[in-house]
């Protein structure tokens, strides 16, 4: 039975103290329940960001949103928020910094002399199409200024918002410039509403994944992140799912609880599944080596243990009865010039 006391819509329950801060002060009476989402205006000096991770598949990323509205508990982006001096609990879904010079900067780093190109990923950190995206339209700047330079991006969201932008996508997909990834970690209506409580519902992203697919723009999904206990039974369901709906690939992530992760998602899951939650986070450490995050290159991805083995097992036998013969396209590159060509649709 689910704490009644719980924030409807949240997924972090309170806000954590934050590593670097030497003094922290929470009033008593703060009622987060009424506090409103806030924007605040930040001026980057650069908007793609060289990944150097050595087990991450991509080159570069880059988000116009810092903090995430979707207000998943287990987001692994949680504490960059403290770098900005906030909180990873609460403030990371109620105060979003937003990036308005993001197309200018990506329109200069394609001007840089000697660049060559590698697909970018938009996100890789927080949603580029979470709730805010309606408002301030960065990410379909961004996508704008990809078009026109024929530069490749592959987009990564749990939002079927992403539809919105099909006009710029058809004509990228038809010079092989994009690939969108939706996010589907349950097909679960009830336990998404209280896993990724604004994000679409799984109807909707699968909806999403089809209509892509009708489109001639390559769909991924990723089945992420796998918590046992809560969605550790859905793997083949979920791929059945989405390969009928005509992704074309998937990948999938076991959940990890690194550094102020961890306070904000035991607090949610012992307010949303009383009755299961330290089954889940013992069944967690165990794929962790008796911890609930795991910062090991590599070993990171694969976890450890029974529990993680059996759901390894599960992904290989869903990959060859529902993805068997089906292969990812690779984006092209070929076409970028590092100059600017406006599209016919802008006349």
């Amino acid at each position: 039975m689910q704490n009644e006391n719980i924030i409807k819509g949240q997924g972090a329950q309170r806000n954590v103290i934050n590593r670097f801060d030497r003094f922290t002060f929470e009033p008593d009476d703060e009622d987060f329940e009424t506090t409103k989402t806030t924007f605040t205006e930040v001026f980057p000096k650069t908007i793609v960001n060289k990944v150097k991770s050595e087990d991450l598949p991509m080159e570069y990323s880059m988000n116009p949103y810092q903090g995430c509205e979707h207000g998943c508990s287990y987001c692994f982006a949680r504490p960059t928020h403290e770098y900005w001096g906030y909180s990873a609990g609460i403030d990371f879904e109620r105060k979003i910094m937003v990036k308005k010079n993001a197309p200018e900067l990506l329109e200069k780093f394609f001007k840089k002399r000697g660049y060559k190109p590698e697909p970018i990923l938009l996100s890789g950190n927080t949603d580029c199409y979470q709730p805010a995206e309606r408002q301030f339209e960065i990410t379909r700047q961004l996508l704008k200024v990809c078009l026109d330079y024929r530069h490749p991006v592959n987009i990564l969201t749990k939002n079927a918002m992403v539809l919105r932008d099909l006009d710029i996508l058809k004509p990228m997909a038809e010079q092989n410039l994009v690939s969108v990834s939706l996010s589907i970690p349950t097909i679960n209506e009830d336990l998404r509403r209280k896993m990724e409580p604004r994000t679409s519902s799984s109807k909707n992203k699968l909806k999403a994944v089809e209509i892509l697919s009708q489109n001639g723009i390559p769909p991924h999904v990723m089945v992420a992140p796998i918590i046992p206990g809560l969605n550790s039974d859905e793997p083949l369901a979920i791929l059945k799912a989405i390969s009928d709906a005509g992704a074309q690939s998937f990948g999938y992530t076991l959940v990890r609880l690194n550094d102020t992760v961890e306070p904000v998602f035991v607090k949610w899951i012992e307010d949303a599944f009383p009755d299961r939650a330290q089954k889940v986070l013992n069944l967690i450490r165990s794929m962790r080596g008796g911890k609930l995050g795991d910062k090991r290159i590599v070993e990171r991805m694969k976890g450890e243990g029974n529990i993680a083995e059996m759901i390894h097992n599960t992904f290989k036998i869903g990959r060859k009865k529902y993805f068997e013969g089906k292969e990812f396209p690779k984006l092209c590159t070929d076409g970028f010039t590092g100059t600017r060509e406006q599209q016919l649709r802008f006349f």
